[in-house]
């Protein structure tokens, strides 16, 4: 039985790991080759459930800072434990977290994990465009668990701000956002490595003059902790960035007032299509009836969109 590499990496790490923030899978169950399948069985894999993902919690809760706060504290639990057991999550966006009716955060979609061995050569086309680091854009193969914290980084802004901080069209044009908004690099802000990477000497971004980094004024809107958190982990130096355990103990969770709410307080809503695949189904479905009414009731053949599951919808 053929069985893709993702979903037998997917299949090792869950059923070796119990953790209460990594979603849990409950069972394999594999079907016979049939004439339907063109001779190839198919594999399933089981999941808990949970009501929703961040994509649909931000788009129809009301979240306060106390919620992103237990959400956010969740989450580094989460990757602390991947890390600490060697393992790198490399595909951290708002619709691979899901929330479950207790507010529970479980962290899913496995299926790009690897091992982190020291010195390994890995693929560096991993992370969903907006929420990958400078360092895997610009074509390192040697990384480290520092990528999935600045995509963490990435998604704690986007909760706190309400909409995605780099949505970037194509990698050079994230690589700008990036930098527009990090600064460019050589500044101190990274200082050694970055130039040696392949991309780094192909690319027109750097022959530009240098650019300041703007994290203070795009982030002003942020109490001070957690502007403070957001920028340890929007470092362009990855051996700078700030890992989940000293997440954990940052003063954003322990400090002054809001403290994280319980779980159980935050405003999960009920009922379904609240995933993001279901609610671009849906948005699909109304730009389609909507096209109806404008063709006057004439018919027209409308040709089905692929969703590609790429970024969180724009808010």
């Amino acid at each position: 039985m053929y069985i893709l590499v993702t979903a037998l990496r997917e299949i090792k790490f869950l059923s070796q790991v119990d953790h209460q923030n990594v979603v849990k899978l409950k069972e394999v169950v594999s079907s016979k080759p049939s004439e339907s399948t063109r001779g190839k069985g198919s594999v399933y894999m089981v999941f808990e459930y949970a009501e929703c993902d961040l994509v649909g919690l931000m788009k129809t809760a009301k979240l306060k800072e106390a919620h992103i706060m237990c959400l956010m504290k969740q989450l580094f639990e989460a990757l602390h434990f991947a890390h600490k057991n060697n393992i790198l999550h490399r595909d951290i966006k708002p619709s691979n977290v899901l929330v479950n009716g207790e507010g529970i955060v479980k962290l899913a979609d496995w299926g790009l994990c690897r091992q982190a061995l020291p010195g390994g050569k890995f693929t560096n086309r991993v992370v969903t465009l907006w929420y990958r680091a400078p360092e895997l854009l610009l074509g390192e193969q040697q990384y480290t668990s520092a990528i999935d914290m600045w995509a963490m980084g990435c998604l704690m802004a986007e909760l706190l701000l309400g909409k995605a901080i780099l949505p970037g069209k194509d990698e050079i044009d994230q690589l700008k956002k990036i930098f527009d908004l990090c600064g460019t690099p050589g500044q101190g802000n990274w200082p050694k490595g970055w130039d040696n990477l392949p991309m780094a000497k192909e690319l027109q971004v750097f022959k530009t003059d240098a650019v300041p980094s703007q994290v203070q004024l795009r982030f002003a809107s942020l109490s001070a902790q957690a502007r403070d958190l957001v920028l340890k982990m929007l470092e362009l130096d990855p051996s700078k960035r700030i890992t989940a355990s000293q997440a954990l103990d940052h003063d954003y969770f322990w400090g002054t007032d809001p403290k994280p709410s319980l779980p159980s307080m935050i405003p999960v809503p009920k009922g379904d299509g609240l995933h993001e695949f279901q609610l671009k189904e849906a948005e699909a479905a109304r730009v389609q009836e909507r096209n109806k009414h404008h063709d006057g009731g004439h018919h027209h053949h409308h040709h089905d969109k692929k969703w590609k599951r790429v970024s969180p919808v724009k808010h």
